[in-house]
């Protein structure tokens, strides 16, 4: 992919910064978005410099205002127009689905930076993110019911970890458009912030990162509470936390950050999420869409 025409990755400083890019339908989500975003987290991924990964909206309007309802040259909205019988087909696949997914499994930490609305996928695209900030005006909705579908972007498994039970039925079942206070009070976010300020707030989370953490503990942490929370015992857990205490703590990493501890300097940590991961990483089958 040369170039990306929905959406805008800039990396500096260890960070990087995907804007959702359709001024011209509020960041209305496509195909071609999904494509360009799941592109744009290979690079992240692939790129040993970034270190976190901030999600924001082009404008003052939008973060995402959904599936695009009016797609350029016509067409089917919200799947493949041409109808199956297997619903096994790769083609009976949601695309938000394919992207939270690919989001799920990123080695960098995601900072969504949400200054506008958010609806539809663009509420649940912003689910497999680490960190949650709004804009103070930011507005959020899970509007499948009032579209005469269903939650989609796989949002039926993240949406109830984040906040619970009672308040996704709640959402989900009414469609109703909440504010970002509301999102605030029921744990879909993380902060509130005037939306000059948003992105440096978001900046500001991400440098911590950067500065202070070693990318292979960071990668590794992302993936074990993701997925070890959804295990169903404790012992799931403590298998993968003592091979990663083991082999990390072997590591040059750890030594430095030891060592620039007891210094009472900067840690400048040597390993990378290309080459150091420990040799047991992944250690899940990731499932096949059957």
């Amino acid at each position: 992919m040369t170039g990306y025409t929905q959406i805008k990755l800039d990396i500096a400083d260890g960070i990087a910064t995907l804007t959702l890019h359709r001024p011209e339908k509020m960041n209305a989500f496509t195909r071609v978005m999904m494509e360009e975003i799941i592109h744009a987290i290979d690079t992240t991924d692939a790129d040993d410099s970034v270190r976190a990964v901030i999600f924001t909206g082009h404008g003052d309007r939008a973060f995402c205002a959904g599936a695009d309802l009016t797609p350029d040259g016509g067409g089917h909205v919200f799947s493949d127009p041409n109808p199956v019988e297997d619903l096994s087909n790769e083609r009976v696949r949601d695309g938000g689905g394919r992207l939270v997914l690919r989001l799920f499994n990123s080695k960098k930490p995601l900072i969504s930076a949400c200054n506008g609305v958010a609806v539809g996928v663009g509420a649940t695209m912003q689910l497999p993110m680490d960190i949650r900030l709004a804009a103070d005006e930011a507005r959020f909705g899970f509007v499948f019911a009032r579209r005469g579908i269903t939650p989609e972007a796989a949002s039926s498994w993240f949406l109830p970890r984040l906040v619970g039970m009672q308040t996704a039925l709640e959402w989900c079942m009414t469609g109703r458009i909440f504010s970002a206070q509301e999102a605030l009070e029921r744990g879909l976010v993380r902060s509130l912030h005037p939306r000059a300020e948003l992105l440096d707030a978001a900046r500001a989370i991400a440098r911590e990162i950067a500065d202070n953490t070693s990318a292979v503990s960071v990668a590794m942490t992302r993936a074990m509470l993701w997925r070890l929370s959804a295990t169903e015992h404790p012992m799931m857990a403590h298998r993968i936390d003592s091979r990663a205490i083991y082999r990390l703590s072997r590591s040059a990493d750890a030594k430095e950050g030891i060592a620039s501890f007891l210094e009472k300097r900067p840690p400048a940590y040597p390993d990378t999420v290309g080459d150091d991961m420990p040799d047991f990483y992944p250690w899940w089958d990731e499932p096949a869409y059957k």
